[in-house]
């Protein structure tokens, strides 16, 4: 549960393997991969990601942009494009899904790695506009057992889009320690995804 899980579609499956590859190189969890739209839209619904990388050009009747229509409708998750071109017209009609990244192919695991990194702050900087600052006090008082203080660092680093390596980074703790923590979080707020704690904190946040 402590991963964040990052939802792959894209049509070249060489390619689809080197994306899984650097994700789990960065401690990402690959929650699928799909190869057309209809199976992406069916990862989303059943295997609820956190992040999605979208090829545009699918071999299908649609593309990667009806996948980024569709989550805008119904799902509140970051997701960034790849694709060969970088023509205008490609870049116009991505544009308008408002996506938080677009990669040009070829790309490297560092790319990779810096885009999901800009796009889930950017993401979680838009989320929460219109909600108050994290407190403490104020989600304890809606849970059974009280989130501890390093607990809530956890979760506040989370909240400010931060990826599992970039936490470990700035509270100078291993990784296995921060699953731990966020695994306990997770458990204490009823929640068993990164975006369903999110959800579940601003919610609170709100009452």
């Amino acid at each position: 549960m402590s991963a964040i899980k990052v939802l792959i579609v894209e049509d070249e499956p060489l390619i689809a393997r080197n994306i899984a590859m650097y994700l789990r190189n960065n401690d990402f969890e690959v929650s699928g991969i799909a190869h057309d739209p209809s199976d992406a839209l069916y990862q989303l619904k059943w295997n609820s990601p956190d992040f999605a990388i979208l090829d545009i050009n699918l071999e299908s009747d649609q593309d990667g942009i009806y996948v980024a229509e569709q989550i805008n409708s119904q799902y509140f998750i970051p997701f960034i494009f790849l694709s060969s071109y970088s023509d205008r017209e490609s870049l116009e009609k991505a544009k308008k899904t408002k996506p938080f990244g677009y990669l040009v192919k070829p790309f490297n695991e560092k790319t990779l790695y810096t885009t999901i990194e800009i796009a889930m702050m950017n993401h979680a900087e838009q989320a929460n506009r219109h909600v108050p600052s994290l407190a403490i006090d104020k989600l304890n008082q809606h849970l059974l057992a009280p989130l501890t203080d390093r607990e809530f660092e956890v979760l506040s680093e989370m909240y400010a889009g931060k990826t599992n390596q970039q936490i470990t980074e700035c509270l100078f703790i291993a990784m296995n320690t921060l699953k731990k923590h966020i695994n306990n979080a997770y458990f204490k707020l009823d929640v068993v995804s990164r975006t369903t704690a999110l959800a579940k904190m601003r919610d609170l946040m709100l009452r």
